[in-house]
């Protein structure tokens, strides 16, 4: 089995080919809602006949994706090139977990992935960090169920908003700051943004573990996750992996149920 695993945030896009043993490809290229399933194949088919790789090894496809006008293209890619039928995060795609919130169909398709690919490997309950254009706090109970989180904005999409709302700020690169108090606006700043959400991050894993009264493994993931790692103790592990390992277990028990 050749599985195409597509992953799409709304500031990136991440394909990878698992080949029923390990991950043997990934790429990332930027979110385009407009892009179509032809330009998508000119990419990803220049990038894998560098390694080697044609469409026609490719047998399987499982697609998440939380930019609605993309997954037209993304399904055609699949089924065009592919010749197969894509599993679909919030369609087709049976989770084999509880969504115990309010509205089920609300729950992004890409915190849902977050929960069965934390769950697999940690012990719940769980708080997942997610670190991209939101940042988000989700909440997995001991049976691998979704029970809700928490939705802010993601920190570059924070400092992109203080570059354009404030004509002398501008723009910088994230980092950790050699010390709290900034003596010019650059380091003043780049406090602000970094130090400010340790502090985000920090206080809303307090609240949450104080709101639910039990103690919670918090694993972080996501694009700028591994800034925050040596800077708080709130955050148990650090998992550049979580998303992946859960659309790979999930197109995993859809085939075993289509098997049965």
């Amino acid at each position: 089995m050749m599985l195409l695993a597509i992953e799409q945030g709304n500031t990136n896009t991440m394909f990878a080919i698992h080949d029923g043993q390990s991950w043997i490809a990934q790429w990332r290229a930027a979110t385009e809602s407009t892009r179509t399933a032809d330009e998508y194949v000119v990419w990803l088919s220049q990038l894998m006949s560098m390694q080697g790789l044609g469409f026609r090894s490719l047998d399987a496809c499982i697609i998440s994706s939380v930019v609605p006008q993309s997954l037209f293209n993304l399904r055609n890619l699949s089924r065009r090139y592919l010749n197969v039928e894509p599993l679909v995060i919030g369609e087709n795609a049976r989770l084999g977990v509880d969504i115990r919130i309010d509205k089920p169909s609300e729950a992004g398709a890409d915190r849902l992935v977050n929960a069965v690919g934390a769950s697999m490997v940690y012990k719940g309950p769980l708080i997942v960090i997610d670190s991209g254009t939101a940042t988000t706090f989700d909440v997995v109970a001991a049976d691998g169920a979704f029970e809700g989180g928490i939705i802010a904005p993601g920190i570059n999409l924070s400092m992109q908003a203080l570059h354009e709302a404030a004509a002398k700020l501008p723009r910088i690169a994230i980092q950790r700051p050699g010390k709290i108090v900034g003596t010019d606006t650059v380091g003043a700043m780049q406090s602000g943004v970094f130090w400010g959400y340790i502090s985000l991050i920090e206080g809303l894993v307090s609240r949450i573990k104080e709101e639910r009264g039990e103690n919670l493994t918090v694993v972080a993931t996501g694009g700028v996750a591994s800034l925050f790692e040596d800077a708080t103790d709130s955050i148990d592990h650090f998992d550049p992996d979580l998303t992946i390992r859960g659309l790979l277990e999930i197109h995993r028990r859809n085939t075993h149920l289509e098997s049965e």
